[in-house]
């Protein structure tokens, strides 16, 4: 009577062994295939902002500088005076464009308004209020 006792405890024993071993095997399952969906849900807003990003034609916030009127390139540029990036940049050198400014440049960019539906022509400039100085003003039309 023990005999049968003893294999019927066994018998329980190994059944309830496989029924743990096939929920672990099936909660194992689920887990990979939650990582699966989870990793190709991520892939695929990955790969869907890359080609929107191929298409974008515009500049958003974190393409801009933080301050605009301050450490431009330009402004080190300018600030380095180097013959190789004024000539890559502007097709001039150094000298060439100081002479260009000094030589009427730089004064007349100072005493001209710059054209505008809503100043009067004859207007005072405002040399001061522009987001550009002559240098900055002579390096956009050279590089252009």
């Amino acid at each position: 009577m023990a005999s049968v006792e003893n294999e019927a405890f066994l018998q329980a024993l190994l059944l309830e062994t496989e029924e743990d071993e096939a929920e672990e095997q099936l909660e194992e399952l689920a887990l990979a295939l939650g990582a699966t969906l989870l990793y190709g849900a991520e892939e695929s807003r990955r790969l869907r902002s890359e080609r929107r990003r191929e298409r974008r034609l515009y500049l958003v916030r974190r393409d801009l500088l933080p301050n605009p009127r301050a450490a431009t390139p330009w402004q080190k540029l300018y600030a380095g005076e180097n013959n190789r990036a004024y000539i890559t940049t502007m097709a001039v050198d150094v000298p060439t464009f100081q002479f260009i400014l000094k030589q009427g440049f730089e004064e007349q960019w100072n005493t001209t308004p710059i054209p505008r539906n809503d100043v009067s022509p004859t207007a005072d400039p405002t040399p001061y209020r522009r987001s550009l100085d002559a240098a900055g003003a002579l390096g956009l039309i050279l590089h252009y």
